[in-house]
C-alpha cells in the first residue's frame, strides 16, 4: 500500500521534529513525538492502533525513527516531509 492509501484508511501520523518545529505547522491530528524521545515512548507507540506513519521535515529523522521502530516490532512507514504527507491527507 502507498502512503496516499494508508491515509484514507486512517493511518496514525506521527511528526518526529521538535515542538517548535511542530508548531509552526503540522499534519492536522498527527502526535508530535520527537525523534529523541522515540526510545523512551516505545510502549506507547506500540499501543496505537494500525498503520503509523511517520514525518519530519525531510524525511530523515523520520527515516532514523522507522528504522528503529521496526527493530522494535512497530508497524510503521516512513512517510517523509510533513509537506507531503499534509498534501496527500487533503487529497484523501
Amino acid at each position: 500500500m502507498n502512503i496516499s492509501e494508508l491515509m484514507a484508511q486512517g493511518a496514525t501520523v506521527i511528526d518526529v521534529r521538535t515542538p517548535g518545529e511542530f508548531q509552526g505547522g503540522n499534519v492536522g491530528g498527527s502526535i508530535n513525538i520527537p525523534l529523541n524521545e522515540i526510545p523512551q515512548r516505545v510502549q506507547e507507540i506500540k499501543e496505537i492502533k494500525g498503520t503509523i506513519l511517520l514525518c519530519c521535515a525531510s524525511g530523515n529523522r523520520s527515516g532514523q525513527a522507522h528504522t528503529y521502530l521496526r527493530h522494535q516490532g512497530v508497524d510503521c512507514e516512513n512517510a517523509g516531509s510533513w509537506l507531503d504527507v499534509n498534501r496527500l491527507k487533503a487529497m484523501a
